[in-house]
């Protein structure tokens, strides 16, 4: 089964030409994930397997409602492992998304105003502290704050800037070509 949300979307690397009008109305993310992230999902997923074997130990040995407990806990850290995976900034004609590990943000392109990356202290790895760095930030027509779409501090980007540059880029020229 291809887990087409793990790597970039080779569009960006082809020409225009190769790509067919249905492509551009795809969700995709102009950047691949970065090693933070995946590692982040690795060990979520390595703790899902621990948890999924303690389920077959237990039900093994006749705790079906213990071994339960634990099939639905595994369940749940991989979903976390596979929500994790998606997060970051995904584009389309249809406008800039913006996901989250408990929410997801749509905007059109029409509701943007700009697009533009600024230099600013911004979180670093999600955290609480922030350091000097870029931000990518996509101000709405009524000017209401939102948080950066991309950081160069972020698990994606973290010791990356040529791919912090290239992502805000790609995501810039998108704005330009479907902002009206």
């Amino acid at each position: 089964m291809p887990l087409t949300f793990l790597t970039a979307d080779r569009a960006f690397e082809e020409t225009a030409d190769a790509t067919t009008p249905d492509d551009q109305y795809r969700w995709r993310r102009p950047y691949r994930p970065g090693p933070y992230r995946v590692g982040a999902a690795a060990v979520l997923l390595l703790l899902a397997s621990y948890l999924l074997f303690a389920a077959m130990i237990i039900a093994l040995a006749g705790a079906l409602p213990g071994a339960g407990v634990c099939v639905a806990a595994a369940t749940g850290v991989i979903v976390l492992a596979l929500r994790v995976l998606r997060m970051g900034a995904w584009v389309s004609a249809h406008g800039l998304r913006r996901v989250a590990l408990l929410s997801t943000r749509t905007l059109s392109w029409d509701r943007l105003s700009v697009v533009h990356t600024v230099q600013q202290p911004v979180k670093w790895l999600g955290l609480p502290r922030t350091v000097q760095g870029q931000a990518l930030l996509a101000e709405p027509v009524g000017g209401e704050d939102l948080r950066p779409v991309i950081t160069d501090h972020n698990a994606d980007f973290l010791g990356r800037s040529e791919a912090f540059d290239m992502a805000a880029d790609a995501v810039e020229g998108w704005a330009a070509e479907y902002r009206h």
